[in-house]
């Protein structure tokens, strides 16, 4: 598929770079040659102009571009590119915004009929996947798959779990409602095999199923917190987002040093509690009573402030912590540290955005939300080979697993004696770059 991208800044760069290693034709189109220049290395082609000029859109050919993403930092120009996109003969288009009331079904017919598709709030998102984590303490990564049928849970695996050195082909003996299908260990991924082992400190990327998501939790040697009081380092966007979704249903307090914007805070967010102050100040927090509140989340334009932040309230005794970490290569070192949740925007969006996109059979939805690893969603097509025998006898190929499958509408685990069928919905863990060579064993 030929996809254009409006806007080479964190997201576009991002998804860019995601997009191509899997074989799709990628045009990247900015103003600034020093952010196309970080872009070079790529298998990708970019182009100096502006996406509100005529000239630059009809220069990398939109008639035949199939997906249309504007991500520039400015909302209007993103809208207003993806109208003469759409005019220009693009099948689909997406607009990156900032501003949630255009995210309300009333305004989605609007947008259409201006050309635009599918808008993407990356702080909106962002702010529900912080939502998601606070129903979901015991996880660090949760996806449902298939309107729910199937859940993929990321969980540490601490050492009271009777997973701790078993290998891999014995976990059906402890539990026959959890296939454990990916693990993340020093700082690398891993599509682990039968004769692979669980390691304490692991953490576990398991699928199973919403009946079964109890005995999971304490599979992996978890409680789930029942949270009340959650305490917000940092006024940002994210922060105003989560609070608006969340002040109803907790007890939010933020901490934020500008007191202009503590002030702007407290008129926006009536029903939370504004504090002026640093939340790294050990001294602050005891004033506050910080080991009162259930979830510390931190939020702040820095993703070293916010690991420390992290790391001051897990020794003031909060039992769960979130982060936003928007450095990639911090990523792995939070998860070391002992971030119970890690949050990156680029990651978010683009996950959105791979959900929105379409392959040319309509067929395939896909979930990035890892840094180094994809989730995805495939259809079995009929006489594909994959259907020729069972799993174990497939010789798919390496760094992948199938973790589950949708049949008739009901979600199922898979084992070595599975075999796919036509129309069945799979669930594939792979490591990054390998999609493209897995969607053929499955078309």
């Amino acid at each position: 598929m030929k996809i254009v991208i409006a806007g080479a800044g964190e997201v576009g760069t991002h998804l860019a770079k995601m997009l191509s290693g899997e074989e799709q034709d990628i045009i990247v189109i900015d103003t600034d040659d020093s952010k196309l220049a970080s872009l070079e290395n790529y298998n990708l082609m970019t182009v100096h102009g502006s996406a509100l000029s005529f000239d630059t859109l009809k220069r990398v050919g939109l008639s035949d571009c199939g997906l249309f993403i504007a991500v520039t930092p400015y909302e209007t120009r993103n809208i207003v590119a993806c109208s003469i996109a759409k005019k220009l003969g693009v099948k689909k288009t997406v607009a990156r915004i900032d501003n949630a009331e255009f995210l309300r079904r009333v305004n989605a017919e609007f947008f259409v009929s201006m050309g635009v598709d599918s808008l993407i709030y990356p702080e909106y998102l962002a702010g529900k996947e912080i939502i998601t984590a606070l129903n979901r303490t015991w996880v660090r990564n949760w996806f449902e798959l298939f309107d729910g049928e199937l859940i993929v849970v990321g969980v540490k695996i601490r050492s009271n779990s009777p997973l701790i050195n078993k290998q891999l082909k014995d976990v059906r003996t402890i539990s026959q409602y959890l296939h454990l299908s990916a693990i993340k260990r020093n700082r690398e991924t891993i599509i682990p095999h039968g004769d692979d082992r669980i390691l304490e400190n692991d953490i576990a990327y398991i699928a199973t199923t919403h009946q079964h998501l109890e005995q999971v939790m304490k599979i992996c040697g978890k409680e789930h917190i029942d949270v009340n009081k959650v305490l917000v380092m940092g006024g940002s966007h994210i922060a105003v987002q989560l609070a608006l979704m969340a002040q109803d249903d907790y007890s939010i307090k933020i901490i934020e040093p500008d007191r202009d914007l503590c002030e702007r805070l407290a008129e926006m967010l009536p029903n939370c509690s504004i504090v002026c102050g640093d939340a790294r100040d050990s001294d602050l927090l005891d004033e506050e009573d910080v080991s009162d509140y259930d979830v510390f989340v931190a939020l702040t334009d820095s993703s070293e402030a916010n690991i420390l932040g992290c790391m001051v309230a897990k020794e003031h005794g909060i039992p769960k912590t979130i982060a936003e970490v928007e450095n990639l290569q911090f990523i792995n070192e939070a998860e070391t540290l002992n971030i119970g949740t890690i949050i990156n925007k680029k990651l978010i969006a683009s996950s959105h955005i791979f959900q929105i996109m379409l392959d040319n059979d309509a067929s395939t939805a896909r979930c990035l939300a890892l840094a180094d690893a994809e989730v995805a969603e495939l259809v079995v097509k009929d006489g594909s080979k994959v259907t020729k025998a069972e799993i174990r006898d497939l010789k798919l190929p390496s760094g992948m697993t199938i973790a589950g499958l949708v049949r008739d509408g009901k979600g199922e685990l898979v084992t070595g004696a599975t075999r796919l069928r036509g129309g069945d919905h799979i669930v594939v863990f792979c490591l990054s770059g390998s999609l493209h060579k897995i969607e053929k064993a499955f078309s």
